[in-house]
């Protein structure tokens, strides 16, 4: 199974994100920052195993919707889902088929979500 890549600023987040998803048997991989996850992105030797990606959106250095605006220039289609505790963050990413949460999220909606994700119907992934 791909793995998801989860980005956050927020050390004690992150940690507490890989630990949900490792609980779930779901494989990840962390970035601390936007530099470091689109350089693990574009990177042929992880490129194949990243099959989602979790932000934050309030980070130091780009946002998330930055992020995802250079994302989208190189892979279009991996799902992507915003983590946000602003409500009008979400207008950011019109048209850059993402999906939304606001903090806190429920963790069993977080697997529920990437689980999909990375398995879609008929083995294809589609923009979320």
């Amino acid at each position: 199974m791909a793995q998801v890549l989860l980005l956050d600023d927020n050390p004690a987040q992150l940690h507490l994100r890989e630990l949900l998803f490792r609980r779930a048997e779901i494989e990840c991989c962390i970035a601390a920052n936007a530099g470091d996850a689109l350089a693990l992105l574009r990177s042929d030797l992880t490129e194949a195993m990243i099959g989602a990606v979790i932000t934050d959106h309030l980070m130091p250095g780009m946002s998330g919707a930055e992020f995802v605006r250079q994302l989208r220039s190189f892979n279009p289609g991996i799902p992507v889902i915003v983590i946000s505790g602003l409500p009008d963050a979400e207008e950011e990413y019109s048209g850059l088929h993402v999906t939304f949460r606001l903090k806190p999220c429920d963790p069993d909606d977080l697997i529920a979500l990437v689980t999909a994700a990375l398995n879609p119907p008929g083995g294809k992934v589609s923009v979320m």
